[in-house]
């Protein structure tokens, strides 16, 4: 028999259908243009609502979520699950922990061919390969945005060149090659594309004492030694379950509706990236660099 208190799974129509269980949080997982007018609609019931990255794809309305967020106290937590990546957890505490001293540079780099992003399906009528949709390199892969922000801190300028170079059939940027200056004094770069094969992901971070390195499809780090002028591992390269990260990022949300506690990713941060990934886009356009 079915416990009234925990209906069975069902697929619902409408935003009244949603309602009617009483649920306790919302998942946003439509399409970043969809994403604020919808998450408003469960934030005026006070729902906590985990929204998949990147919050929105402009900044139409976010305030007003916020707004109304403050009023029921709920939660906001957006989609970076890199964040819950081990070698990147670790790369983090190396930093903080001062293992390569004063902070210089980081060079981050994203690049996988679209078509394969998806096995089964056509990517030209995917979210990625559609404007209208949020797509695009910088929306799609600013994973890469979060991290860097995470790691080295807020961005005072922002310069970039972005442009469709491949024969894919999108209406959106394919790569992007990205400068930053962060309010620290250091440097940053980012390559973001959306046709590179193989698939190919890292980041190397650059400091007075020394440099980590990240290599994403091993998960190995790496840190060198400016004093002993040697490397070390600090995380093997292994098989990782990847599937991991989702379920501890998952584990998080829970938790933090639990205990009513902020987020590691919260609405504030996911805006924090979507204000840099608009910065690149109108850098890109206006040929110049945009100050944040």
């Amino acid at each position: 028999m079915e416990n009234p208190d925990h209906p069975a799974d069902r697929v619902v129509y409408s935003f009244e259908e949603a309602m009617d269980p009483k649920p306790d949080a919302a998942f946003i997982t439509i399409p970043a243009s969809s994403h604020i007018p919808v998450a408003i609609q469960f934030a005026r019931e006070g729902i906590d609502l985990f929204i998949e990255k990147p919050i929105s794809s402009s900044l139409s309305g976010i305030d007003e979520l916020f707004r109304i967020q403050k009023i029921h106290n709920t939660l906001i937590m957006v989609g970076y699950n890199l964040r819950f990546h081990p070698p990147l957890q670790i790369l983090k505490h190396c930093i903080e922990d001062g293992r390569i001293g004063k902070l210089l540079s980081i060079r981050a780099e994203v690049g996988q061919y679209l078509p394969e992003w998806r096995p089964g399906t056509d990517y030209r009528s995917s979210v990625s390969a559609r404007s209208e949709l949020g797509g695009g390199a910088v929306f799609e892969l600013s994973h890469e945005l979060d991290y860097t922000l995470w790691l080295a801190g807020d961005v005072r300028s922002v310069s970039a060149q972005t442009s469709h170079l491949s024969d894919l059939e999108i209406d959106v940027e394919d790569t992007a090659e990205i400068i930053l200056i962060f309010a620290n004094g250091a440097m940053g770069s980012i390559h973001l594309d959306m046709v590179q094969r193989p698939s190919n992901r890292n980041c190397r971070v650059l400091g007075m004492e020394g440099t980590l390195t990240w290599d994403g499809t091993t998960d190995a780090v790496m840190l060198y030694s400016n004093a002993t002028g040697q490397w070390s591992t600090i995380h093997p390269g292994q098989k990782t379950d990847r599937n991991r990260m989702y379920i501890s990022e998952l584990e998080h949300f829970f938790a933090c509706i639990r205990e009513r506690k902020e987020p590691l990713v919260t609405g504030t941060e996911g805006k924090r990236v979507l204000q840099l990934a608009l910065a690149v886009l109108q850098s890109s356009r206006e040929q110049r660099s945009i100050p944040l």
